[in-house]
């Protein structure tokens, strides 16, 4: 048939039989036999076809054979994957059937593509004008018809038991399935629903039942560790599985199914697994082991809540053990004191050990690190004996940043003072830690006892970036009374030495800020007439200096140097106390024993103190008085006076004096709170007007963050601004307060 001949009519049947002898059966024998050649068709003859098919279309009425073409395109497809295809597919089983569904496939799409460059003016004007599926489109509708409806579950069957096998361990042919992948996604023209719904569904369904199976003989089997291991690997090698030839939008639903069954459902009995769950693990610091079980957990919904719990408790149990430690040792009769440096040492380690492990093994995350806030919280506040948590963590800090305390470098004071402020967020009673620890450190600084300036600011810049500014105000004022002071003292002793006659002492006077310092116990004493003196001339200079300001002297915080030469002709620099100093200054010129009254009218001091003072000068290791008595203590009836035998291998000795402050600020914490719960209330109060007795104690108490009060004294303060008529019951309501403005 010539087709170069446009003004010849070409009938259907004409074209048709040519079209099939010189194209379609020649496409199906190549199809059956194998690609021999690298075209099927050359340029010429595929034109030859194209040209036919073209002017088939594109004849006039009545011989415009568009329509039948395009339905003779379907039914010779459909009749080659009916009659050739489906018997083939039908014979195999299995791995077979597979590898023949994939050659099928890659026959149908090479005989898809062929057929609709032959028959490509239908899709260009015919397919458009009639709005039918394009060539490839019902290429692929008819294959799906009539092969893959057909093969689709055996296919799936015989692909789930490769994917099972590999799973086993043995090694498989992905290519393989991964060609069959793309033979389900593409079953859905553009849209992934074949893929879900006939392969990834059953899929899903099987490694559910899969892994069920495999996590039962686990658990019987193997420890937590071993176990987690395996789950490890397996959810690794079912990721990569997705990535070898699954659609990736099955990754989500494939790892959740699998962390369910492995994890999730086996997760408590993991946890508490004897022998190997999750508090063994702690206690043996198996640090990978709980690192492993923290990410695994971790992928679950509330996957980490019920490890967190457990992490609580060790913690605890850890903590308490601590505690209980100091308790045995007051118990077996040690004498108790405000000093315990082993036990907060004991605490910091434990702290770091467990910060550590949340945030390296279990990266920090929050629900641990409440774990461990709230496990510290329990056992740090936990009062054993007379002294508060607080009160030993604030003497520890003095320890290490004073002179003469623990012999520690910069660096490790640094990281020493770090550790105690993140153990410090823990304690309720905050604001006890900050009063006693701003007692020590006035006197740190007072008696020039302090490491360094630099060591105490750190200590004080880290408590104010916990607790804010209004919590270290006072201790930073200190601290700057302290550097203005220098050049008020330089001042001062320019103007003395003007003054100064030649047996007139050295003399300096540290100028201090009421409102920041601590309230200590004020003394009267009666001066030597040197000291009287050298009183007088700061205070006439102070006066002409500040007319409006009013100086009140503090004698139990200062200093003396005194020079004490003994019969052997030995010479020594004794650093005491003012207190000690006036009552060393009696036996300068007196040589009988005076009894404890008549150094009291002497030096004009109370009872108690003057004995306190007597005993660190007669009754320690540094015995300069001597003293007629046998009593531990000072008693009222012992006699007092120069001791010529007292030796000493230093020149320059420090005396030690109890200090007169016994209580550690407790006394003045309580009043600090009691006006801090007041002024809460009334802060609420002004704001609310109306409120019940419950709603108003729980938001004072979401109120005080520096110390968590009591209820009942929380009731005991509404009572005293009842009083004070601050508030009122509401005579109609039981339990509910108004405010009085």
């Amino acid at each position: 048939m010539e087709s170069n001949q446009p003004n010849k009519v070409i009938l259907l049947e004409d074209g048709w039989k040519e079209i099939k002898e010189k194209a379609i059966e020649e496409l199906e024998a190549t199809l059956n036999n194998g690609f021999k050649k690298k075209k099927i068709f050359k340029a010429h003859q595929y034109i030859h076809i194209y040209t036919i098919c073209y002017n088939m279309c594109t004849q006039r009425e009545p011989f415009n054979h568009s329509e039948q073409l395009y339905n003779r395109h379907g039914e010779v497809i459909s009749k080659y994957l009916s009659e050739t295809v489906v018997p083939a597919l039908k014979s195999q089983r299995n791995e077979f059937l597979l590898k023949e569904l994939v050659r099928r496939w890659d026959n149908h799409k090479m005989m898809n593509r062929w057929m609709k460059l032959f028959f490509m003016y239908l899709d260009r004007y015919y397919v458009k004008q009639y709005c039918k599926p394009t060539l490839s489109e019902a290429g692929i509708k008819h294959f799906k018809v009539q092969v893959y409806d057909i093969v689709k579950v055996d296919a799936v069957n015989a692909m789930l038991s490769v994917i099972n096998a590999e799973r086993e361990g043995e090694i498989i042919d992905r290519n393989l399935i991964a060609c069959c992948i793309e033979i389900f996604e593409s079953m859905g023209m553009g849209q992934l629903d074949s893929y879900k719904e006939d392969f990834e569904k059953q899929f899903l369904n099987g490694t559910r039942e899969y892994y069920a199976r495999k996590a039962q003989l686990w658990i019987e089997e193997d420890s937590t560790p071993d176990y987690l291991i395996k789950a490890e690997d397996r959810l690794e090698s079912e990721r990569a599985r997705v990535g070898h030839y699954l659609n990736p939008t099955t990754e989500p639903e494939l790892m959740r199914i699998c962390e369910r069954e492995m994890l999730e459902n086996h997760q408590q009995i993991l946890l508490e697994k004897e022998g190997s769950g999750c508090s063994v693990l702690l206690a043996n610091e198996k640090n990978n082991d709980l690192s492993r079980m923290y990410q695994l957990f971790s992928r679950c919904p509330y996957g980490l809540t019920s490890m967190a719990t457990i992490v609580r408790k060790h913690i605890t149990k850890s903590g308490n053990a601590i505690m209980a430690k100091r308790e045995e040792r007051i118990e077996a009769g040690e004498k108790e004191t405000s000093q315990d440096p082993v036990l907060v040492k004991e605490l910091l380690d434990l702290h770091d050990k467990y910060m550590a492990m949340v945030s390296q093994n279990f990266a920090g995350n929050a629900l641990l690190q409440k774990a461990l806030k709230d496990a510290f919280t329990e056992f740090v506040n936990r009062d054993i004996g007379k002294y508060k948590t607080a009160g030993l963590m604030s003497n520890f800090c003095d320890r290490i940043v004073k002179t003469g305390g623990e012999k520690l470098s910069e660096r490790e004071v640094e990281e020493y003072l770090s550790k105690i402020v993140m153990l410090f967020s823990y304690i309720t009673d905050k604001d006890l830690f900050a009063e006693i620890y701003r007692q020590q450190l006035a006197k740190r600084l007072l008696n020039h006892r302090s490491l360094s300036d630099d060591a105490e600011r750190l200590m004080i810049g880290k408590l104010k970036l916990k607790c804010g500014s209004q919590f270290t105000c006072r201790m930073e004022g200190m601290m700057n009374d302290l550097a203005i002071g220098a050049d008020h003292a330089s001042e001062f002793e320019e103007y003395y030495r003007g003054l100064k006659k030649q047996n007139d002492i050295d003399f300096s006077v540290q100028v201090l800020t009421t409102g920041y310092w601590p309230n200590f116990r004020p003394v009267n004493l009666v001066f030597p007439s040197e000291l009287n003196r050298c009183m007088n001339i700061f205070k006439e200079y102070y006066d002409r200096k500040y007319s409006k300001r009013r100086l009140s002297w503090m004698h139990s915080l200062g200093n003396l140097s005194i020079k004490a030469m003994y019969p052997n002709s030995k010479t020594y620099d004794l650093l005491v106390t003012t207190l000690q100093g006036c009552v060393l200054m009696l036996f300068s010129t007196e040589n009988e024993m005076l009894d404890l009254k008549q150094i009291i009218e002497r030096v004009n001091i109370p009872d108690e103190v003057c004995k306190r003072v007597l005993h660190s000068l007669s009754c320690g290791k540094i015995k300069v008085l001597k003293r007629e008595g046998t009593s531990v203590t000072v008693k009222s009836t012992d006699k007092f006076g120069f001791n010529p035998k007292f030796s000493s291998p230093m020149r320059k000795i420090r005396i030690p004096m109890a200090s007169l402050e016994d209580n550690q600020g407790s006394k003045r914490v309580e009043e600090d709170r009691s006006v801090a719960i007041e002024a809460s209330i009334v802060r609420i109060m002004k704001t609310r007007k109306i409120l019940g007795h419950q709603q108003l104690v729980a938001e004072v108490l979401s109120q005080l963050h520096l110390f968590k009060p009591n209820p009942r004294n929380i009731k005991c303060r509404i009572e005293a601004l009842i009083e004070r008529e601050y508030l009122e019951r509401d005579a109609d309501q039981a339990n509910t307060y108004r405010y009085l403005a």
